[in-house]
């Protein structure tokens, strides 16, 4: 399959095609039109060629690896950037907005990959930003946002403050506050990466209601499960081009990431599959970890506690040791402890009683200077927030926590500091234009890919704390990431796996242990017959 020679998989037939709006897509009045879309920063071709058109009351699918153009192609819809080449038609008039209000006032809303909330500001507050003039009036909106949470089973308190808020609650604020909108064609860049199974049910919902009323739906996804559920139709990109199509997207899932990736589904590990919903239940308990485990504690966690400012604890007597070469995963529902875990071992927030040791060391409330000097890598849940600089540039980042390495008479060597990037590059497949590229511009993967190698590459390592570290991958990254997490266990390291996608950590932990409103409920080893179980301690049920 040529990435210049785009295969058109489906025909009209809707066998397999969910039956949410219209059966026939090709009978859909065309809404949004893009004909030949090019789009270059720099030396990077990010789109070339491109043309996709998305039809009223449709959900159309955009699939592809990081890096592939998916979000590049968003933000040309959304106004955020300005085409190179090519044309678009919306409602069937010339489409060239000026800038993403322009592309608001025309009936076009977008869910960002990453948020563009303000963390001091309320939920209320966020969602009246450039809306409202004059006197806010926030109990009205507020009960728009309690109304549309109920429809549509995003619950939100709109009186909370942003920073406040899970990852997960932060998105549905973005949702929220493109419903609020009622738009004519809605845009979501990878909204279902941080959210939980209950939730991502729920937004699929969302979009097929929306779809089902007449709008237009661009879903970004790299799950086949969604794609399956909901997905009229389908647009692969690979390097910036449109390598196929799919009219019955349901029946070609194999077809799919053949386009996407060059490999069958069948070729995957299990790790990189089960983000598909694929692993079989019969799956060999230690299939995907191989390595013998040996039997030398690394961590010792014991009682750790985390109470907030009303006294109620969000971690309770945390106890576990990690031992060498040994992956633990960490499944719960969000918001029950996990976070607040993560932020004690990582010294981003302070135990309220209980204390931990890394190699036999007490590093209980200590620095995360501190912390990663005794050989612990981290790759936090929000690598915005805490594990990047996004105005630096890719190898200023790739290297953050040892930039010192590079200075010679307080002057840094930057030469020395690309050559370095670009061997890390290489080695953890962070795909860019350069190492001097700034951060922000990468794909949310290749972020994750370089924040994983920083880590992974820390002096010493002896223990890697990943949360969440596939989230927003396709599935070739997610193999990645979980290729190099499994090097890392060969060479003796500890890993600490919080996630919330069960099937991924059925795959490749251990052992599994269940929290559930801050307590651990129970753990096991991990296999795909545990989980039933795993899924009743979730709920908060033990035998």
């Amino acid at each position: 399959m040529q990435l210049a020679d785009p295969v058109e998989m489906g025909t009209s037939s809707n066998s397999g095609t969910p039956a949410t709006a219209a059966a026939d897509v090709s009978k859909l009045q065309p809404l949004l039109s893009l004909r030949g879309m090019s789009k270059r920063f720099g030396s990077l071709q990010a789109l070339s060629d491109v043309s996709v058109e998305i039809a009223t009351g449709e959900i159309h699918c955009l699939l592809g690896e990081n890096g592939a153009g998916k979000s590049t192609l968003c933000n040309l819809i959304f106004g955020v950037y300005k085409p190179d080449d090519g044309s678009m038609q919306f409602g069937g008039q010339d489409y060239r907005p000026a800038g993403p209000a322009a592309a608001l006032t025309q009936g076009i809303a977008m869910v960002h990959q990453h948020f563009s909330l303000v963390p001091d500001l309320s939920v209320v507050d966020n969602l009246l930003l450039g809306q409202a003039r004059g006197i806010l009036k926030r109990a009205e909106c507020a009960q728009r946002v309690r109304q549309l949470s109920e429809h549509y089973g995003l619950a939100l308190d709109p009186f909370a403050r942003i920073r406040d808020l899970s990852v997960g609650e932060r998105q549905r604020v973005e949702i929220v506050k493109c419903l609020m909108r009622e738009p004519r064609l809605l845009v979501l860049d990878e909204p279902t990466a941080v959210l939980l199974p209950a939730e991502i049910e729920g937004l699929l919902t969302v979009c097929q209601r929306v779809a089902a009323q007449g709008c237009g739906v661009v879903l970004v996804t790299h799950k086949l499960a969604e794609i399956k559920k909901v997905a009229h139709r389908v647009t692969v990109l690979r390097g910036g081009r449109v390598v196929a199509t799919s009219n019955k997207p349901a029946n070609e899932i194999d077809l799919l990431v053949r386009a996407m990736i060059q490999r069958d589904l069948a070729g995957l590990d299990a790790s990189a599959s089960a983000m598909f919903g694929e692993l079989a239940e019969e799956a060999d308990a230690g299939s995907a970890a191989t390595t013998e485990k040996i039997d030398d504690e690394i961590v010792q966690i014991n009682g750790l506690t985390v109470r907030d400012a009303e006294g109620v604890a969000r971690l309770d007597n945390f106890t576990l040791i990690v031992n060498r070469g040994e992956i633990v995963g960490i499944a719960g529902v969000e918001g029950n402890g996990q976070s607040e875990l993560a932020a004690v071992l990582s010294g981003m927030l302070t135990a309220s009683d209980g204390r931990f040791f890394v190699a036999s060391k007490n590093m209980t409330n200590r620095s995360p200077q501190e912390i990663t000097a005794t050989g612990v890598g981290v790759v936090p849940e929000d690598r915005h927030a805490v594990a990047c600089v996004t105005g630096m540039s890719l190898a200023e980042n790739l290297f953050l926590n040892r930039l010192d390495d590079f200075r010679h008479w307080g002057l840094l060597d930057r030469t020395a500091l690309r050559d370095k990037a670009r061997a890390l590059m290489q080695e953890f497949d962070v795909r860019a234009a350069g190492p001097d590229i700034a951060f922000s511009s990468l794909s949310g993967g290749n972020q994750q890919k370089a924040v994983l190698g920083r880590e992974l590459t820390t002096q010493g390592l002896v223990f890697l704390l990943a949360a969440q570290p596939t989230r927003g991958l396709d599935v070739g990254a997610v193999e990645a990431v979980y290729g190099q997490i499994r090097k890392a266990c060969e060479r003796g390291v500890g890993v600490l796996l919080i996630s919330s996608e069960l099937d991924e950590l059925i795959s490749i932990a251990d052992r599994i242990v269940v929290l559930y409103r801050g307590r651990i409920m129970g753990h096991c080893v991990a296999h795909a017959s545990e989980r039933e179980r795993i899924g009743a301690m979730m709920a908060g049920h033990v035998e």
